[in-house]
């Protein structure tokens, strides 16, 4: 998909079954992210549960990741990556079942952290058992993954829209079906994959965001992951839609998304720099943000807003991920882990805020809070701007690099690894 990827004649579909397994998996996995949007008002109402309730479903599944971020590495460098690929896939299988059984508010929550756990596991872990199942096709193998984390995006609004449009249960089956399908083939199809030689501490991630640059990046992703679900997770009560309408929406939103995670930012970055890329891309966020918090009662308005956002959304995660990875001293999962920590705490904890903000002021009051809390992101941004100017230097001699000894060689190919996985990172920050 991306342009680093033209100087390679390698195919994406030239990749054995076990490839492919996994990635469908990932399609369904990322469906997640608006899937359940859709749904929101139908369960509030079905259910007589208020939206500040509703809004639970981030919030218990979002912290539940988090946290379950911090243990993953841990995890799978002692059993393996397929073995928590695969605990991973029965988490989700069993607890979104679950949640698509249940008859109250209440239990869907405790489903849905559940299924967090489950989350985790599995994205920590897929790009890992993708490219250790590649052959003669590694770069097309990474292409393929991207490919699959942009699908679902896009596609998990407009099935939670269609399955909606029968039983805000439909989205929740839907799922289990489709992960249990990923699940047998993963099982058959993919290898067993070697333990890491150094087991990974539990304490690990604590001690990467002793480095400034790290944690500096991590609590400006949680400003801006405060904005963004808001807007998802309140976003949906005030536009008054169908599930299938919603779905479309939404599906706009993830279209913008995933093209600008892929194409985008890369474009941006390579003409702006980072700095100046995360600043823009900030601050018209902020303003986006505003405008719902002023027309929020205006349909059409609200609609248009929103769906722009995907486009912020996609550049923001993608520039923001590769430059904590290059500013962290640490190996990648372990920052990776740490900074999806603090990250999905900002974005677990802002649906409900929003919620209680509705009831205790009026329904404009959480997008204006979420506009200041992006712009308190560009604050703390700043406090690093050294950091980011020696993160486009590391950048641009690790390109040059891969340049200078062409296109398949070992040095490229890292370099080809390097940048698809901080994309994958990048569409998981809008994730879950």
């Amino acid at each position: 998909m991306s342009g680093a990827y033209g100087g390679s004649a390698t195919s994406p579909f030239k990749q054995p079954k076990a490839v492919f397994a996994v990635a469908f998996a990932c399609v369904v996995s990322f469906m997640g992210i608006g899937l359940v949007d859709p749904i929101l008002p139908a369960i509030s109402s079905q259910l007589h549960a208020s939206p500040s309730q509703v809004t639970l479903l981030f919030t218990s599944y979002l912290v539940v990741t988090a946290v379950a971020m911090l243990i993953t590495n841990w995890v799978s460098s002692r059993i393996g990556a397929k073995a928590a690929l695969i605990c991973g896939l029965i988490l989700i299988v069993a607890f979104a079942a679950l949640a698509g059984s249940s008859n109250s508010i209440g239990s869907i929550i405790g489903f849905r952290a559940g299924w967090g756990v489950g989350n985790a596991l599995f994205i920590a872990t897929s790009l890992a058992v993708i490219v250790a199942s590649a052959s003669g096709g590694f770069a097309g193998a990474i292409v393929l993954y991207e490919t699959a984390l942009g699908l679902g995006i896009a596609i998990g609004p407009l099935l939670g829209g269609t399955l909606g449009e029968m039983s805000w249960r439909g989205p929740f089956y839907g799922v289990s079906v489709l992960m249990a399908i990923a699940l047998i083939a993963t099982v058959t199809l993919v290898e067993k994959t070697p333990k890491p030689a150094k087991a990974t501490s539990l304490a690990a991630p604590f001690k990467a965001l002793r480095h400034r640059g790290l944690l500096t990046m991590a609590l400006t992703a949680l400003c801006y992951n405060w904005g963004f679900f808001t807007i998802l997770g309140y976003a949906p009560f005030p536009m008054q839609l169908s599930p299938i309408k919603l779905g479309l929406v939404f599906f706009g939103w993830g279209i913008f998304v995933a093209l600008f995670a892929v194409f985008g930012a890369p474009w941006l970055q390579q003409r702006l720099g980072i700095a100046k890329t995360m600043y823009a891309n900030l601050f018209i966020f902020a303003l986006l943000t505003l405008g719902i918090a002023i027309w929020t009662l205006n349909k059409p308005v609200l609609i248009a807003l929103v769906i722009l956002s995907g486009i912020v959304c996609g550049v923001n995660n993608t520039v923001t991920t590769q430059a904590v990875m290059t500013v962290s001293p640490v190996e990648r999962p372990v920052a990776s882990a740490a900074y999806s920590f603090v990250r999905f705490i900002g974005g677990g904890l802002a649906p409900y805020v929003a919620g209680r903000l509705v009831v205790d002021f009026n329904i404009h009051v959480p997008f204006y809070i979420g506009a200041g809390v992006v712009l308190l992101g560009i604050a703390v941004l700043s406090t690093a701007h050294n950091l980011l100017a020696d993160a486009e230097r590391v950048q641009a001699a690790a390109a040059t690099s891969a340049l200078a000894h062409g296109p398949d060689s070992p040095q490229a190919l890292a370099e080809l690894e390097f940048e698809a996985e901080e994309k994958a990172e990048a569409l998981l920050g809008d994730a879950d």
